[in-house]
């Protein structure tokens, strides 16, 4: 019988005094921190601040501690432990910000105090170069974020067209009307986004909040994004899978071997479509829980239309949603060829045994057809055995009878071994006969 679960979890409790003297489970405090953990930064306006996130194995943690301590060590400031995922330190006039995920590392630099012009000086600019091209992985974001204080008025459209480069702005008020926010959704020649914020009454606590969303929208629409290259090369591929398919059920079988041949070739098409679901699984499914987070961040803004301007909802949900729509539609394609070929192949293979099994049946009937002549055969050689047993025996005997007449017996040797001829060949008989029942009986005892 298994051990009751509360047995086996109060093994790894640790004993508190401080809690009425109840063992608690080891865990608990780190799992209500982790629920607890504040994701954002306090931050004051005005302030800009640059993002940079950075696909890497999880194998690279040790790596990018190193390198901040490195940095830390520069600014003689404390590094970060060996265990921790997230870390933030001062360094003179900007504060950076790591955090390690799954499968990507952010570096957030924020710089508070005013500007004149968002985005000319960058936060980013203030750490080391050097120091910048050794982070381990490969850039997937970089957004630069500027916030207006509420005491300088909105900037004007020729304002906002410098600022992006005469491309398209899309904005919208969020948090409630607290706070205007403006981007081109565009990669800048320094290779950074931008998005622009104006406070129009946000209080201390939302600024990191909204801050925080729209960096998620950033990263994570782009996370979602990951399986879409991937996704239009499948597109072909899947093409000429089902094209094969549809060749091999259309095939025309006049023999075993035939069928045996197609099912080689259908196994060989199911293998392939198996590698290109493996190497596509985990990513489609990270991609869905990844677009469920941006439509979910993109709803916690809390948006108000800006006349004039498309709002970062329609224009994220518009792109994105197609995007998505593309992936789900392969991956649906996949998982159905799939199981088309499944079926196909299940098919044929009940098609193939049961042709083994009409040659099974053939060959057990020809086999019991041998049986019957070897029987036959075997019947006709003891009726000849008898025969020719008979013939040398009645010579033994005439020659015996001879052998007794030589000494002067007066015997007529014709006669009695004619007599004999009958007693003989029926005695012979029924050795033969006997002798075959024996073995039988033997062998069927086996």
């Amino acid at each position: 019988m298994n051990a009751d679960p509360l047995s086996s979890q109060t093994a790894n409790h640790r004993f508190n005094d401080d809690l009425l003297g109840i063992a608690q489970y080891q865990q608990r405090k780190e799992l209500h921190y982790e629920l607890n953990a504040i994701a954002y930064e306090f931050l004051a306006i005005p302030a800009q601040l640059s993002h940079l996130v950075l696909l890497s194995d999880r194998q690279f943690i040790g790596q990018e501690r190193k390198l901040l301590g490195q940095l830390c060590d520069q600014y003689n400031t404390t590094p970060p432990n060996s265990n921790t995922n997230e870390f933030t330190v001062v360094m003179g006039e900007v504060q950076l910000r790591w955090e390690r995920h799954t499968e990507y590392s952010t570096y957030t630099v924020y710089q508070a105090g005013s500007f004149e012009i968002p985005f000319e000086q960058p936060p980013i600019k203030r750490l080391p170069r050097k120091w910048l091209a050794s982070l381990p992985g490969e850039v997937l974001v970089a957004t630069h974020i500027a916030l207006d204080d509420r005491a300088r008025p909105k900037r004007s459209l020729n304002e906002m067209a410098q600022l992006f480069s005469s491309n398209t702005v899309i904005g919208s008020r969020v948090a409630g009307g607290s706070a205007s926010v403006w981007s081109d959704n565009q990669i800048h020649q320094d290779g950074f986004g931008r998005i622009l914020i104006h406070d129009d009454n946000l209080r201390s606590r939302q600024v990191g909040r909204l801050v925080q969303r729209l960096l998620e929208i950033e990263t994570y629409r782009m996370l979602a994004m990951l399986p879409l290259p991937l996704t239009r090369d499948m597109i072909p591929k899947l093409a000429q899978a089902d094209h094969r398919l549809a060749m091999l059920r259309n095939a025309e079988l006049n023999n075993i071997d035939d069928e045996q041949q197609l099912l080689d070739e259908l196994t060989t098409l199911a293998a392939e479509i198996e590698v290109l679901s493996a190497q596509t699984s985990h990513r489609f499914n990270a991609s869905r829980a990844y677009y469920d987070i941006v439509k979910l961040r993109i709803r916690e803004l809390r948006e108000e239309r800006i006349e004039g301007l498309q709002m970062l909802q329609e224009f994220m949900i518009q792109r994105l949603s197609s995007a998505m729509g593309t992936c789900e539609l392969v991956h649906s394609k996949l998982e159905n060829l799939s199981l088309h070929v499944a079926r196909a192949s299940e098919l044929l293979r009940t098609r193939v045994d049961i042709s083994m099994e009409a040659q099974i049946r053939d060959l057990l009937k020809s086999m019991d057809n041998r049986a019957h002549l070897q029987l036959r055969l075997q019947e006709t050689v003891e009726g000849l055995s008898v025969v020719v047993l008979s013939y040398y025996l009645l010579g033994l005997i005439g020659y015996g009878l001879k052998a007794i007449k030589a000494t002067g017996y007066m015997i007529n040797v014709e006669l009695i071994t004619g007599i004999a001829i009958p007693v003989v060949v029926i005695g012979v008989f029924l050795a033969v006969r006997r002798i075959r029942n024996l073995v039988n009986k033997q062998h069927s005892k086996k």
